[in-house]
């Protein structure tokens, strides 16, 4: 089977940091990118991580964004997935017209931790890496279910637009 060419994101939601990896541009191969401090949803900031994806997403051209689903072992959604549905419908939102979709990411930073440690890499210092790591985990599993199954991986997220909070009842 073949994978649709072009580059894709993959994202690994955490509530402090948001890993993020990169395909090559023929989507065999994902490789990491960058650890990013979780910043949204606060109002106050301007530039926040989606905004950063985002822009990553327009500079490499990227046809797809990655977004990792944490279930649990038996395959149920707890407070972890909830957060990540409302993260990738909110790059959904911000990313138009590049599709987000989010694929099930079991095990992946469990897989990252073990790795890095088996490669040498410190405890202090797999903090900075590991997200990027699962970041790579859950996007090349991505890639490597559409190379094998011809279809693309996951659910996609549908983009939903942003509710403007209802006025309060003023004089009339």
């Amino acid at each position: 089977m073949s994978v649709r060419p072009g580059v894709r994101l993959g994202v690994d939601v955490g509530t402090v940091r948001v890993g993020v990896a990169v395909s090559d541009p023929s989507g065999i191969l994902a490789t990491p990118h960058a650890t990013l401090t979780r910043i949204w949803p606060d109002p106050d900031v301007a530039h926040d991580d989606v905004a950063e994806i985002v822009a990553l997403s327009s500079e490499r051209d990227a046809i797809e964004v990655i977004v990792g689903l944490p279930r649990s072992l038996s395959g149920d959604e707890g407070p972890s997935a909830e957060a990540a549905r409302k993260y990738a419908a909110e790059l959904a939102r911000r990313v138009t017209p590049v599709g987000v979709r989010l694929v099930d990411e079991r095990l992946t930073s469990v897989s990252a931790h073990r790795a890095l440690r088996d490669s040498g890499v410190a405890g202090r210092r797999q903090r900075a890496v590991v997200d990027q790591a699962a970041a790579v985990l859950i996007l090349q599993a991505a890639l490597d279910e559409e190379r094998s199954s011809g279809r693309p991986p996951g659910e996609p997220v549908k983009r939903q637009k942003r509710r403007r909070p209802k006025m309060k009842d003023g004089p009339r």
